[in-house]
């Protein structure tokens, strides 16, 4: 019961540093510049102004850092579900297979949209990588190894 628990709160963890991640705007950061996967603040005098990403970026390259983290966490959310559905529906034995393939998949996704936005976004420009990039990256190895956890987890007798 215990390491049920824990891997719930796992979960739980990883979920909301994937949606914290996605949404809180902290991706890139110079001293009057922050940019997340959305928009990009600018410092005008003491005031940030809010503007849009699509003329800075290849289009494409933009979209499909947006697809993959928002597709990881509905992913990471969908396998929460499915795991605790498959804790009621499965016969004594059997692993969570599908659990895991939903936290590999958004694993990947997570994988894709932070590779990318490190060799894309910010090339020749100076400033640092936000907490929100880091998170994007703790995400990924915390649904890699809930991933791996589904897999090989097997449903115990009572």
């Amino acid at each position: 019961m215990l390491v049920l628990a824990g891997i719930v709160v796992l979960h739980i963890t990883a979920i909301i540093l994937l949606l914290v991640a996605t949404i809180d705007n902290a991706w890139w950061f110079t001293d009057s510049v922050a940019t997340d996967v959305w928009g990009r603040w600018e410092l005008a005098g003491s005031a940030w102004h809010y503007t849009n990403l699509k003329g800075d970026y290849a289009e494409e390259y933009l979209q499909v850092v947006q697809a993959g983290a928002v597709l990881a966490c509905i992913f990471s959310i969908l396998g929460l579900f499915v795991f605790v559905a498959q804790l009621f529906t499965l016969s004594k034995g059997q692993r969570f297979t599908f659990s895991g393939a939903l936290m590999l998949i958004s694993c990947l996704c997570v994988m894709i949209a932070a590779s990318i936005y490190t060799d894309i976004f910010h090339k020749q420009e100076h400033g640092r990588f936000g907490h929100s990039f880091i998170l994007a990256w703790i995400s990924f190895v915390l649904t890699f190894i809930l991933g791996v956890i589904y897999v090989v987890l097997r449903k115990k007798s009572e």
